[in-house]
């Protein structure tokens, strides 16, 4: 466990650490609640929202609902066993206070539009002085609000939004902030729940015994949906946190998966790789119904496709160049997803700019069909078979494959440097072509497997030709250059290649050679492929992951089950991963991130299988 007194170094003691965070959720949307019990990140009602509590992003104007020991004290984070009940301990020289924060799940639609947010404070030991300070800044701190007071209900209220906040214990307010002082004894608790109100959703107190049902109800809830898991293998607890982590990053009413909660937060301090990540990627379908089929998860599985069969259309003209996909959608399955900069807040530990939306919605990304495609596949194998109208746009989607496979891209890592013809994007366009082929095959549906064969080989050929590199006797990130990449562990993942072909084991030890540090896996060397942007960047963790798998399919078993167990170290302090790992182990870029994850549960699956 860690302390809250953990920085990194050099740091602003304005902001935690991004790995100094646990996630709360209501299947909507989250918070991220720090180790020293602030929640400095919270946007309501859904994920891609507008921040309520967005300190994360701005110290001073961000706003926060800070809770906390009015002593020194160190403090101690985990979740309640086999939930998403976060608990934050406080050990002070008078006493061990707590707070156990939650967001209920309530089976009616209309209570589950109030997006309740419960924080219980408790005592455990002796007694423990606590402060609180509730300041909203709506609208990412644009809109301002209104604080009003009746008893024990403070509402907060914006043009957009209205908040009401009940406390069992005394509030006072200046008029935009609301702060409270008290203290408790050993068996004391205290409450505070925070509302959505407005429309049909009236304001409701929120009693100390009423907290108590819906601790336990939470509870019951999580425990419940965790144990359909089928996964009895060695590394049960950090898979379950990673399948409970990838429940909260579900938004219920669409059945899509965000790639992360957060914005902006850097993949390089000081940098310009600040991204907006609430939004549903499709090239994570393919590894997010692997995953959630492989645990047993079946309805989270069916809930994605649902998203995938109501929001993305495969229906397309194959004779018309256009891409018929965008990269990403929005939760709810929009297509506009405009990019700005908030240029009012400052970013995390002031690494600017901060942004919202995101532009790369709109570049050719030829690797997702491969994924869609293979998703489709696997549900089709695990799940249900697909229907008659599906696979009619199945195939028209893959005859637009078999005729587009071959324009340049901006490729899976969304360079801003030019579009190239990277070799991950001809791999997946192939797995696009096979996996329908073998749909075909196992189904006996009609398919024009002439045509698809030939475009399948073509591709398989130009790969061995154009993405083989003597020089360096590996695969390479695009055709015809001497630059490695971490997206070409895929190739025996996705069965493009034998894990054991002498080709990918020449391959294998050059990404080891070249973009491997202490397990960690870059995935590519700026400097040797400019990507439009300045600076470095930390290692990739899903990169990491597909690196353990890569080395347990190709039978170096010593080698993947240590590389596995280091990466487990660099892991916070509750199992949660970012997007990247620094330099010394810190996390960066948006958190926690839903395909990294993802990976993580495959690569303990097929470890656990290989191990035997």
């Amino acid at each position: 466990m860690r302390t809250n007194g953990i920085r990194d170094s050099p740091g602003d003691c304005r902001y935690l650490p991004i790995g100094e965070h646990g996630l709360i959720g209501d299947l909507r949307t989250v918070a991220l609640v720090g180790t020293n019990g602030t929640i400095d990140w919270y946007c309501c009602p859904r994920f891609d929202s507008p921040s309520v509590f967005g300190s994360l992003l701005d110290a001073d104007k961000g706003g926060a609902f800070e809770l906390c020991a009015d002593i020194p004290a160190t403090t101690k984070q985990f979740y309640f066993p086999d939930t998403n009940v976060l608990i934050t301990r406080f050990f002070a020289s008078d006493g061990v206070g707590e707070i156990q924060d939650f967001m209920p799940i309530p089976e009616d639609a209309q209570e589950a539009d109030r997006h309740r947010l419960i924080r219980r404070v408790s005592c455990v030991r002796g007694a423990i002085p606590f402060r609180a300070r509730i300041a909203p800044r709506f609208d990412y701190a644009r809109q301002p609000h209104t604080v009003q007071q009746d008893g024990s209900r403070i509402t907060f209220a914006s043009p957009t939004l209205t908040l009401a906040l009940f406390a069992s214990v005394p509030l006072e307010t200046d008029g935009q902030d609301v702060w409270s002082r008290f203290t408790l004894r050993e068996g004391d608790f205290a409450v505070f729940a925070l509302d959505r109100v407005g429309g049909s959703v009236e304001p409701r107190g929120c009693p100390v015994e009423e907290a108590e049902k819906e601790f336990g109800d939470t509870v019951r809830f999580w425990r419940q949906w965790l144990s359909r898991s089928r996964y009895r293998g060695r590394w049960r607890e950090v898979v379950h946190r990673s399948a409970l982590t990838l429940k909260l990053l579900t938004y219920a009413p669409s059945g899509g998966i965000v790639a992360a909660p957060t914005t902006s937060l850097p993949e390089q301090l000081y940098g310009p790789r600040n991204w907006d990540y609430r939004y549903v990627w499709v090239r994570d379908a393919a590894f997010c119904v692997y995953a959630l089929l492989r645990l047993g998860f079946v309805d989270e599985a069916e809930a994605f496709m649902g998203f995938l069969s109501k929001h993305v259309s495969l229906a397309c003209d194959a004779d018309n160049p256009a891409p018929p996909l965008q990269i990403m959608y929005g939760i709810d399955g929009r297509e506009d997803l405009p990019e700005q900069e908030l240029n009012h807040l400052e970013g995390y530990r002031k690494s600017a700019p901060v942004r919202i939306g995101n532009a790369a919605a709109e570049q050719l990304q030829l690797d997702i069909y491969g994924a869609l495609i293979d998703s489709i596949y696997l549900y089709n194998k695990w799940g249900r078979p697909i229907s008659h109208d599906r696979w009619q746009e199945v195939c028209t989607l893959v005859n637009w494959v078999s005729n587009n496979w071959d324009q340049p891209d901006e490729g899976i890592w969304e360079t801003r440097g030019g579009r190239k013809n990277f070799v991950y994007s001809r791999l997946m366009c192939w797995v696009a072509i096979e996996r329908a082929m073998r749909i075909a095959g196992q189904r006996g549906l009609p398919a024009d497997i002439v045509r698809w064969r030939q475009a399948r080989d073509t591709i398989y050929r130009d790969i061995m030709r154009h993405g083989w590199s003597e020089p360096l006797q590996a695969f390479v990130q695009h055709f015809d250059d001497e630059v490695l990449d971490a997206s070409i562990l895929m190739m025996p993942l996705a069965k493009f290649v034998s894990p054991t072909d002498p080709r990918w084991l020449s391959t294998l030890d050059a990404l080891g050679d070249g973009l491997v540090s202490d397990s960690l896996v870059y995935r590519y060397d700026p400097l040797a492929s400019p990507d439009g942007l300045e600076g470095p960047e930390g290692t990739f963790s899903i990169c990491s992951f597909w690196y353990v798998e890569a080395l347990a399919r190709a039978g170096r078993l010593d080698e993947a089950r240590l590389a596995f167990e280091k990466m487990l170290t660099y892991a916070n302090h509750l199992g949660l991963y970012a997007e990247e790992i620094g330099h010394t182990g810190e996390q960066l870029g948006n958190f926690p991130q839903a395909i990294t994850h993802l990976a993580l549960i495959s690569a303990a699956f097929n470890l656990d299988q290989a191990l035997g």
